[in-house]
């Protein structure tokens, strides 16, 4: 089984974006149809650099290989031109092609990648969620609403998820997020309240904002 081909697929959250500029997927294809999915963090670059660093990397690294051979592609990958940086752009394309692999070979095996990196530990893991827009919300008004955050946490909550996380640190400039301010504490109230206290967790995600010598 020989890695043939791959496809980049750049998306863009919704508006306004507060999720990031862009996020990568990528697709690859053995010589015996088995595809398997990987996204490539990168926030350093722009998409369209971005996606020619992955293309190379691809083409140098992971063409007509094995995705078996994960270590040597690593190596070679980390290693040429003698870097052996961890940079974002370079390592960040390895990545996402690196899950893709791990995909392809649960699929081959049918096996679940877990039971292929040495098993599972625990029974089951907890799952989370940003609040995101349902379909009758405003996208535009969303991320300021108490009252849409509390309609999406109920919903996020009926489909399963027992903790739910929002992003109070946006919108986020040269200089940085900024602290949670006055103004957050409806929109956290609000959807916090909508859900049992007992058994769901609020996550609050500041993006370091909250560092020692900050205001509380």
């Amino acid at each position: 089984m020989r890695i043939t081909n791959l496809d980049v697929i750049v998306t863009a959250p919704p508006a306004p974006g507060w999720g990031g500029r862009y996020w990568i997927l990528v697709k690859l294809t053995t010589n015996t149809n088995v595809v398997g999915w990987g996204e490539c963090y990168a926030s350093s670059v722009g998409p369209k650099a971005m996606t020619t660093v992955i293309e190379d990397v691809f083409e140098r690294y992971f063409l007509d290989q094995s995705p078996e051979n994960i270590e040597l592609m690593f190596r070679r990958t980390f290693s040429s031109g003698f870097t052996q940086r961890p940079d974002l752009s370079v390592m960040g394309a390895f990545s996402g092609l690196e899950i893709a692999c791990w995909d392809i070979l649960g699929k081959e095996r049918n096996r679940p990648v877990w039971a292929l990196l040495g098993g599972k530990i625990n029974e089951s893991i907890r799952a989370y969620s940003y609040l995101y827009p349902l379909e009758n919300h405003d996208l535009k008004s969303f991320w300021t609403s108490p009252e849409n955050a509390a309609e999406s946490a109920s919903d996020l909550v009926s489909r399963g998820y027992t903790a739910l996380k929002f992003d109070p640190a946006g919108p986020y400039t040269m200089r940085g997020g900024h602290q949670p301010a006055l103004s957050d504490i409806p929109l956290y109230n609000a959807w916090r309240s909508s859900t049992c206290p007992k058994r769901y967790r609020a996550l609050c995600f500041i993006h370091g904002g909250n560092k020692s010598g900050s205001r509380q």
